[in-house]
């Protein structure tokens, strides 16, 4: 199995009325900016462990699971609002750093948050890091009615037990799944992996630590419009960093592209796009050394 390099310590933070689970790496210093690190859907703030093996300084690394992922608790709800993500984050900033700005790495849904906290609290952000944060194909308000039917009716597939996570009847099991969805995960590491991202429950299953509700679809739809405004409001130097593999292309079939992508970066103040090669979309796992290196070079680049 993996050998992790530097040990976590797991805390655990009250958030709005929730008991919210914090992965940290290292302590803090003076002559240390605190490296906040979220990670994207159906995933949990130990997926970081690779990459912050990986680096070469001795960071301060906070990294939570996000409400209802990992080892935080989930809110008496059936379902989940996206600017939650955001406030709970301010509130995990409040913790841990509230005098001072940090750097802020997000993947996937992470790197969606990421960005849009980084546009609304400006000031509290010295560097963006964005994984594969690509946002969501535009929308149209004549989608709106067959979308809030279509929330309402997964609400109701939830309740009747149909959108439950399958259960897998060993440790064994749940690496194997991590190692299906993603080619490039060795075994090692999904071994590792799949410790953190599964439990045993009483009845003897693995159970992935996510709850289902998230699968169910947002209700309001994806305003690019909205979108832009805040990302004119970044004043950090931001990163893009992609994988090779264009995840874009895979999961929309062209209904929404990396070129739509890159135009709308456009409206960041500061922003350098990097690709990492010969890795997907869980590219931390991929490539973590060379991730590693591209997030120290930008978070250390006397330019900005």
């Amino acid at each position: 199995m993996y050998q992790a390099r530097r040990i976590a310590r797991g805390e655990f933070v009250p958030v709005r009325n929730l008991r919210y689970h914090v992965r940290v790496w290292g302590e803090p210093g003076p002559d240390k900016v605190p490296l906040v690190m979220v990670h994207g859907w159906m995933d949990v703030g130990a997926s970081w462990q690779f990459m912050v093996d990986a680096f070469d300084e001795d960071h301060y690394v906070i990294a939570p699971d996000w409400r209802g992922y990992g080892l935080t608790e989930g809110p008496p709800a059936d379902n989940y609002w996206f600017p939650d993500y955001l406030a709970d984050l301010d509130f995990l900033l409040d913790h841990y750093s509230p005098q001072a700005p940090v750097n802020l790495v997000g993947h996937s849904m992470g790197g969606n948050i990421a960005m849009l906290y980084a546009g609304t609290r400006a000031e509290r952000i010295r560097r963006v890091v964005n994984l594969e944060g690509f946002g969501m194909a535009a929308t149209q308000p004549a989608q709106a009615p067959k979308r809030y039917a279509q929330w309402m009716d997964e609400l109701k597939a939830f309740h009747r037990g149909e959108l439950a996570l399958k259960g897998y009847d060993s440790v064994d099991g749940v690496a194997a799944r991590l190692m299906k969805t993603n080619k490039r995960l060795s075994q090692d590491k999904a071994d590792w992996l799949a410790r953190h991202w599964a439990c045993e429950d009483a009845d003897g299953k693995w159970r992935i630590l996510g709850d289902a509700a998230h699968k169910i679809t947002n209700a309001s739809l994806y305003r690019v419009d909205e979108v832009q405004e805040i990302f004119k409001r970044i004043s950090a130097p931001t990163l893009a960093v992609e994988a090779g593999d264009n995840s874009l292309d895979q999961w929309w079939k062209g209904k929404y592209t990396l070129a739509e992508f890159h135009e709308r970066l456009k409206a960041v103040l500061s922003v350098e796009i990097a690709e990492v090669g010969d890795a997907g979309h869980m590219l931390h796992h991929d490539q973590p050394e060379e991730l590693a290196r591209l997030i120290t070079k930008f978070l250390n680049n006397p330019s900005h």
